[in-house]
């Protein structure tokens, strides 16, 4: 039997809990349906996550992301459902989720929403970039 939509998410337990690391999706082929016209819209998915004790199982994220097909959405209200339902399955530390929609009617469409844990904030960011220059500037 073939793969059907679905909105039930699985998870799967984080492999490396103790360290926060980025988790980064692309989903090319996001659709739903324009509410007013009824015609498709198209978009790109971008979700970035530093996982807590669960990550996002794949396979399950494609038949939920294919579920949203055949039905009708504003692109803001959209992106933030789908943000809301994974921040629920995955209780992630962070989560970023960017929707960039296609062209329709001359306008280009980009929402990015965000979910935090309460409490998280993140490590200093090390640019390994700049330690690399300094170290050749000396030596």
């Amino acid at each position: 039997m073939p793969s059907q939509p679905a909105k039930a998410l699985e998870t799967f337990p984080n492999p490396a809990p103790h360290r926060d690391y980025q988790i980064h999706m692309e989903i090319p082929e996001f659709t739903c349906l324009c509410p007013k016209t009824g015609q498709p819209d198209f978009a790109v998915l971008t979700l970035d996550y530093i996982a807590d004790k669960l990550c996002i199982e794949l396979k399950s994220l494609k038949l939920y992301v294919w579920s949203f097909r055949e039905e009708g959405h504003f692109h803001e209200d959209v992106t933030n459902r789908i943000l809301d339902d994974l921040a629920k399955a995955v209780k992630p530390r962070f989560m970023r989720l960017t929707a960039r929609f296609f062209v329709r009617g001359g306008i280009f469409t980009h929402v990015v929403a965000e979910h935090r844990k309460k409490g998280w904030n993140p490590a200093p960011r090390v640019d390994l970039a700049e330690f690399v220059a300094q170290s050749n500037v000396r030596g």
